[in-house]
């Protein structure tokens, strides 16, 4: 017996992520309605959903508007007759010292990674409620556990998506068949690198070892069927989760010297608030075409260790305060 074909919408369907996961859907056969501020990118990945074999309509939206959200929404519950899973996959960011990035562009970074988030709960979950099931993906990153100098907005939005998603769990919790699930990948390959704004002097561009946009959509396609709460991907959770429990600074203090350092040796660029505040006028696709595939194994395996490592220093410190 074959099943009905998944009703799914996403929003941050333009590029990146949203869009590799639009498209893995999409050859499963799905119903897809696709969400995003961009009518061009929007456009190219319906098209390109329809040609891997499932149904796209593109419908544009500023998700950081509640209101418009509620009627994207309600126009999505009418095109599809419900709704399976929604992904909440709107990401922005911006890099510099706190002190040097416009209040403005932080005050962006916050709408769009958090209370976009939150606008896209909102009018969705009546909607769960009163199918009795359905599944809310929202994506995070690895910066929900590990705070992210250069980018302190977006550490403080990503943050509060973690703590947002256990508070919704929490008041679900006797609504078996309602699931809120979070991904948290690590560094990904997506043309958002170069649509974020940038105010270190230094051009922008993506560590060796980053994920393909790919393989965070396989993950969210999986949850559709197989929902749980937490999914990390490139890194192991269980050390993320310990060394930010028991040692909060001092993967930040890496980071920051990690960042001087390429901030001071990089090749030049232009700063500016990048994407932040207007859509790109052209297809951005899916890949952002930075990844050294010889690179990328050694590069995982080496964060992996160095998860692990900040980790068991952090595992010992906490017992030595005991």
């Amino acid at each position: 017996m074959s099943r009905a074909p998944l009703r799914v919408v996403i929003t941050g369907a333009s590029s990146g992520i949203g869009a590799a996961t639009a498209v893995a859907f999409a050859r499963q056969g799905a119903r897809l309605v696709l969400g995003a501020r961009g009518t061009a990118g929007l456009d190219d990945i319906a098209l390109r959903c329809r040609g891997a074999g499932g149904t796209a309509d593109a419908v544009p939206v500023d998700v950081t508007d509640a209101r418009a959200v509620a009627d994207f929404a309600a126009e999505a519950r009418e095109r599809l007759g419900g709704i399976d899973l929604w992904f909440s996959c709107v990401g922005v960011g911006v890099l510099g010292k706190f002190q040097d990035v416009p209040l403005a562009d932080h005050q962006r970074v916050i709408e769009a990674n958090l209370l976009s988030h939150m606008n896209e709960a909102h009018a969705v979950l009546p909607i769960f409620l009163a199918q009795d099931r359905g599944t809310w993906v929202n994506m995070i990153s690895i910066g929900g556990f590990f705070a992210t100098p250069f980018a302190a907005a977006y550490s403080a939005s990503k943050f509060g998506l973690r703590g947002f998603s256990q508070a919704l769990r929490g008041e679900l919790s006797k609504n078996p068949r309602i699931h809120i699930c979070d991904v948290y990948p690590t560094f990904v390959d997506t043309p958002a690198i170069g649509h974020a704004g940038n105010y270190t002097g230094a051009r922008l561009a993506m560590p060796p070892g980053s994920l393909a946009p790919e393989t965070v959509a396989k993950a969210v396609v999986r949850l559709a069927r197989h929902p749980r709460n937490t999914t990390v991907l490139g890194a192991p959770a269980l050390a993320l989760k310990l060394g930010q429990f028991a040692v909060p600074n001092l993967s930040a203090a890496m980071m920051n010297g990690f960042m001087e350092r390429w901030s001071r040796k990089a090749e030049r660029g232009e700063d500016g608030s990048g994407t932040l505040f207007d859509p790109p006028s052209e297809p951005s696709g899916i890949d952002g075409g930075q990844r050294n595939p010889e690179q990328r194994r050694a590069a995982a395996a080496a964060a992996g260790a160095t998860a692990l490592g900040v980790a068991a220093i952090g595992a010992w410190l906490w017992r030595r305060r005991r």
